[in-house]
This record gives structure tokens, sequence and C-alpha cells, in this order.
């Protein structure tokens, strides 16, 4: 068998003409993922080896890889186990060789493939096959078939008469056409291209919330139905309140398969054409249907997945207060609220508990607060968006106003998945002797200074921007989501004196052991003064200092140019600069307007890294997160009931769906944009004009507070749309009419 690894250069070919990228691009990645490279640290600097190809691209080189790895195994096992039953003629050997599809690979198999007793099976152990064969060669013999049916008749192996044989002879021509490579791959197409899902409710299923109404009976074309819709009736059909199927035209489908197969007319005709009816209806209708569904759990899990993904990136990449002191509230009734203060590092000072009910409590919170403000220099006071949140905001903001407190500012943020980590075995070890509730305060003050840094500790899946997420592949879900936040840490990079080990172990090249190494090297050798300290740290080898290095941060180091994304391999190019300007390195951190003096000619680097180089010179350790800007609620509106249509209210995108957006406008319940109502521009996918996160201005257009619904609208804040009046056009002269009769003429089939 040969390696794994290696791919057949027509194999090559065609995932670069698939992924449209470079042969040699592909070649120059494949080779850097074998050799232990992470996508990270290719796409960011190995450019020059690559052709500058960028992230997206060599993830999708990754998928690819692994893909048709898989496959070459696959045909490797399917080779020996047809050899081994002695059937592998060369032209099926061309044909599996030549497969790039995992379907048609096993399309290949099926006639070969160990099956279970069927009526095909019953029929061969009758002696039949002889005579189903006959009727598949449609070739006339020296006898008619009735004469040579006869001759089949055998009522000791349970064959009595010539109708008899007909029928077993029939039942394996209908095995025949559904196990037939290129018939399957025909029918397949079909029911992809013209096929229906439809779904129905199923008797006496009880629905007790309605979810599923608008699928009782309902119709969409497979090529067309999008995710959320797929993934609502397959949840339906799992919930036993929906089934579903797919519908393809009959007339169609056999159709195609007497094409394939009819091949003359003769006495074998009438028997094909019943075998190829049972073939349909018994065995490859049913056969087919269920690798559509497949196909469609597929199509949707990606989409859903890409959503979440995309979701994901948007929050983990927002904008950070950054390194300020700040008070985190957990709001709370009955409880009351839950306070905690950290220091500008993220590290935890203070914590306390405050009511706001009555007079009493009030004044005992204004007491505590000020005092633990005043005390820890705090800058910013953190608000989870939970239950009671907008009546802790607006005596927050009442109590900054008559305190005087103008250079302290407050700010909702979104506590989803803060309980979920506080009870985490992260939360216990970063915090063992505190509470629950306290562990909540503090995680939600380190949102607001570092979203990404906190977020990295929660499970995705509890942070709420997915989209039916318990229904999809979770697998495919789990390593669709820890590629976005991989892609986002090294994106924004490391302060390795500062970071957790549970962001620690997204940058390139380091597991989750290599970051507590690192942490605990931190904690008994102080601080690290330079990057090349790594090196000492146990488990970070060459490879491993080659993949992190970049993308983990020193501020105040030994070298300044720790704190950039040059990596260290490249260190000599900008001391090479420094030496063409008769300065020092650290002079080029402190001015950049030096870069501009430097002569790229004198170096010596690729054109990409170069590019890389001195754009990272201009701004040296810049953090590539917009700058962080804090949402304003109405403070008329906390409560469902305050909303009233007509509105216009300010919000933070929460989630973005394929039909929509959620938005959280401060009353502890989404509204929902539609997608018809994000754009005065026809658009696709909501994404293309909001992203989780974002701040946007709303219209009310709905409230229904029985089912806590409210429909919102972007669109109509922004007036009509602007249309590009058409330039005039000159007047043609009227066509010919000989030339016209002609050029229809042409194109009609005289019968």
């Amino acid at each position: 068998m040969p390696d794994r690894k290696s791919l057949l250069p027509e194999i090559l070919v065609h995932v670069a003409q698939v992924l449209n990228v470079p042969l040699r691009g592909l070649v120059a990645v494949i080779e850097l993922l074998d050799e232990g490279g992470t996508v990270p640290f290719i796409a960011r600097y190995r450019k020059e080896v690559t052709g500058n190809l960028d992230e997206v691209q060599i993830r999708d080189i990754e998928e690819k890889l692994c893909y048709f790895r898989d496959l070459a195994a696959r045909r490797e096992t399917i080779l020996a186990s047809i050899a081994e039953q002695g059937k592998l003629t060369p032209d099926l050997k061309a044909r599996i060789d030549a497969a790039l599809d995992k379907s048609e690979l096993e399309d290949f198999y099926l006639p070969y493939k160990p099956k279970r007793r069927t009526k095909a099976t019953i029929a061969r152990e009758k002696g039949l096959e002889p005579l189903a064969l006959y009727l598949w060669a449609q070739e006339p013999g020296p006898e008619p078939l009735e004469v040579l049916a006869t001759t089949f008749v055998n009522p000791e192996k349970g064959v009595t008469d010539v109708a008899d044989a007909l029928e077993g002879a029939r039942h394996i021509v209908a095995e025949m056409i559904s196990e037939d490579a290129d018939v399957r791959k025909a029918v397949r197409q079909l029911m992809l291209d013209e096929g229906v899902v439809v779904s129905r409710k199923m008797t006496d299923a009880v629905d007790e919330q309605s979810k599923f109404t608008m699928y009782y009976d309902y119709r969409e074309p497979v090529k067309s139905i999008p995710s959320h819709r797929m993934l609502a009736i397959r949840r339906g059909e799992g919930e036993n309140i929906l089934f579903f199927l797919i519908e393809t035209e009959p007339l169609r489908a056999v159709g195609i398969l007497r094409y394939r197969i009819l091949r003359q007319m003769g006495d074998w005709t009438p028997h094909l054409e019943q075998a190829i009816e049972d073939s349909w209806q018994r065995l490859l209708n049913s056969s087919i249907q269920t690798e559509i569904r497949l196909e469609l759990k597929k199509r949707s899990d990606t989409e859903a997945i890409n959503v979440f993904r995309e979701n994901l990136q948007n929050l983990l990449l927002a904008p950070p207060a950054g390194p300020i002191s700040v008070l985190g509230i957990d709001p709370g009734i009955r409880t009351g609220c839950k306070i905690a203060v950290v220091d500008e590092t993220g590290k935890f000072l203070a914590h306390d508990v405050v009511y706001l009910q009555g007079k009493t409590d009030t004044a005992g919170a204004t007491s505590k607060l000020k005092t633990l403000l005043l005390k820890h220099n705090v800058c910013a006071i953190a608000i989870g968006n939970g239950t009671a949140s907008r009546e802790t905001d607006a005596f927050v903001r009442e109590f900054l106003r008559s305190e005087g407190l103008s250079g302290i500012f407050a700010v909702t943020v979104s506590e989803s998945g803060a309980s979920v980590y506080s009870a985490s075995d992260v939360a216990r070890q970063e915090f063992p002797d505190l509470d629950l509730t306290v562990r909540g305060a503090i995680s939600i003050a380190r949102r607001l200074q570092d979203p990404l840094s906190e977020l990295v500790k929660v499970d995705p899946k509890s942070i709420g921007v997915g989209q039916y997420q318990h229904d999809v592949d979770q697998k495919n879900l789990q390593q669709g989501l820890e590629t976005v936040i991989e892609s986002c840490v090294n994106r924004v990079g490391v302060d390795l004196n500062t970071a957790s080990w549970t962001l620690m172990r997204y940058v390139a090249g380091i597991n989750e052991r290599t970051a507590l190494n690192i942490v605990t090297f931190r904690n008994e050798n102080g601080k690290f003064r330079s990057r090349v300290q790594l090196k000492a740290v146990p488990g970070i080898g060459p490879k491993t200092f080659e993949q992190a290095a970049g993308f983990l941060r020193i501020r105040d180091g030994e070298n300044p140019l720790d704190m950039t994304a040059v990596h260290p391999e490249s260190y000599s190019v900008v001391e090479q600069m420094a030496r063409s300007l008769s300065v020092m390195v650290k002079e080029i951190i402190k001015d950049p307007k030096l870069v501009e003096k430097i002569d790229r000619a004198q170096l010596v680097a690729g054109s990409f890294t170069l590019n890389d180089i001195l754009e990272e010179l201009r701004k040296p350790g810049r953090d590539p997160r917009d700058k962080f800007v804090a949402p304003c609620f109405n403070d008329a509106v906390k409560e469902i009931s305050d909303v009233q249509p007509g509105m216009e209210l300010e919000g933070v995108v929460t989630n973005v769906t394929k039909f929509g957006a959620f938005v959280d406008v401060g009353v502890h319940q989404d509204g929902l944009v539609h997608i018809s109502e994000l754009s005065n521009r026809y658009i696709r996918d909501a994404s293309e004009v909001v992203k989780a996160g974002q701040i946007v201005k709303v219209k009310v257009l709905s409230v229904d507070p029985k089912i806590k619904r409210i429909a919102l609208s972007i669109k109509a804040l922004q007036g009509p749309p602007v249309r590009t009046p058409r330039p005039p056009q000159k007047p043609q002269a009227p066509p010919n009419l000989d030339d016209k009769i002609a050029s229809l003429s042409s194109k009609w089939k005289v019968r």
C-alpha cells in the first residue's frame, strides 16, 4: 500500500482547480503542514513559499488534504477487497483510481460489498443469474426467451414455472440496475437538481408550542432549501412531530433509467421495463433518498457552522476597553448584585454584594460602591445584561451623576456563558476559594477589558451565537469553532507575561500542556524578558518556538522587537534597516516615521515578508481590533412593556443568522431584524451588512409582550435606496424582417 500521505498528481491538480489556487502554492502548503506547520504560522510567516496564500485558502487546502487522504485510504481498502474476490478487472481498477468523490467510490464498490440476503441473492441461489444476464445483454439468442426460460424451471430449487424463473431474473436485473455506478450518479444528480423536500405533520403528534406549524405541509426544492429550514425540519422529525421525504418525479427518474438501460427492442424489453420500475420503486428511490438526506444534513450543518464561526469571530474580535481597572456587576434582585473589582491586568482585587430594592439598601449600595471605586481607582463599571440589568444600569448611572464621578463610565456587557465559566474547572483553578457568583462578576469585568482573553475560557457553544447548534454534527462544530478561536488569538497576539494558559493554548504550536508549562515557568522565574527565554520552558523545542514566537508579545523587554509581530527569524532584517539609517532598532520602534526612509533595495528579504515587517514597524504592537465604543440604551426603555412601535433605539447585535439578526435593545429580550429589514438594497445574507457585537440603530415595527417577540428594522432608518439612472440608449434601427425570420428558423426543428 502506498504512503497514505502521498497524493497522486492528478488529485493535486484537481484540488488546485477546485480551490482556485496555484499548484505550486498548494504543494508548498501541503509540505509545510506535513512538517508540522500550523495554519496561522504558514499564513503569516511563509508567504514567500506559498505565494501569499491567505489563512482561508490554507485552511481549505488542509480540509481537502484530509478528505483526499481519507479517500485514498478507502480506495486501497476497496481495491484489496475486490481483488480478494477475484473480480478486479483493469477497467474497474481504472474507474476506481479515477474516482474523486467518496460517494462515487462507494458506488463502484456496491456490487462487491458484502450484503444481507435480498430477493436477488435468493434468485441467484436458484441458479437464475444466467437468465438475468441474458436480459441484461439484450442480444437475440438461438431460441426465444420463453423457451430459454423453461430450461431454468426447477421445482427442487423453488422455480416452479417460467413465470417464477423470469420474476427471479428480473429481481437480479433490478439489483444490477440499482448498483450501477453511472445509474446511481445520474439519479443522485436528478434528485439534487429536481427533488423536493416535503415535510408533513405526523398523525396524532402534539406540537405544544406550535414551533413547527409552518412545516406541517411544506415543500421546498432540494437545491435551494436554506440551512435553518432544513435543520428545523430535521429537529421536528427528531421530536416526532414531523416526517419528511424527498419527492422526485417518477416519470423523470424512470425515463433516465430507460435511457441508460434499454439499448434495443426484443422479447426481453417488457421484462427489463418491469425490472426498471421495480428497481426505482423498491431499491433506488429509497437508497438515493437516504444519500440525499445525508447530503442535506451535511450541507445544512456546514452552513450553520459557518454562521456560528462568523458570529464567534466577530464576538471574539469585539473592541476591548483595554488595560483599565474595572468593577464588574452581576445583577440580581432577591439575592442582590454581586460585585468584583479587577485591576488593569485583570487581577482580582475585591468583591461584595449590594441590594437595590429599599431606601436603606440603596444607601448601603451607594456607600459600598463609592468605597470600592475610590480605593481601587476604578475607571469603568461593567454590568451584566441578565435579569435586573436595566435597573442596575439606571442605579449606577444616577449614582455616578450624583457623586460627580464623571471620569468613570458604565456599560452593559453580554454575560452569555458567564455562569458556565463560573462553574467550570478553569474558574475553580483560578479562584478556588470564591463563590460561583463572584467568579461570574469577575468574568463580566474582564469581558469589558478584553473580550477575547475572557471568552476563550468558555465553551463557545455556551455563548449563544449559534443557529441550531445542538442539531449539527458536534465534532465538526467543535473543530470549526476551535479554528476560529485559534485564528482570532493569533491575529491579535498574546502578551506572554499576562496571558492565562487558557488563552495561550490557542497560540500556534502551543497545546494545553505547553501553555501550563509556560505559566508555571513564569510563576517560578518571574516575567519573561525576551522571546528567547521561551526555549528554556519544558516542552518547547525548536519547532514549537518557530511556530509560536511571532504571536507572543513581551512589552518592555530586552529586545524592542519582542513587542511586535516581527518573527525572531527576521530580526536581522530590521537590524539591517537600523544600520542603513545609522540608528538603533528601538529608535525605529519609537519613531515609525523612520520606516519611510528605508531603502528596500538594500534589504535581503522576500517582498511579502518585507511588506509585513514594514507595515508592523509603522504601527508596532498595534491591536487589529476596532476602537471600543459603548452602546447607549434608552433610559426610558427597561422592560418589553416599555417598547412601542415607531420607537428608534440603539442596540447591540447579539446573533446573526441566515434569516436576520437579533439585537439587544436593553429589555432582556432580543428583537429580530428580519433579513428583509436589514438594508434598503437586496442582500443574500445578513452577514453582508451586520456582525455580532456591532452597535446599530433600529426602529421598532411591532411588539408582542405575551410571546416576547419584538420586530425591528434597520432599513426604516436608512431612507429610500439611491437609484443610479441608466444612461440614455441610442435608438436602434428596426431589425430586418428577413434576417429575423432566418434567425428564428435556425432555432426551430422541423418535424
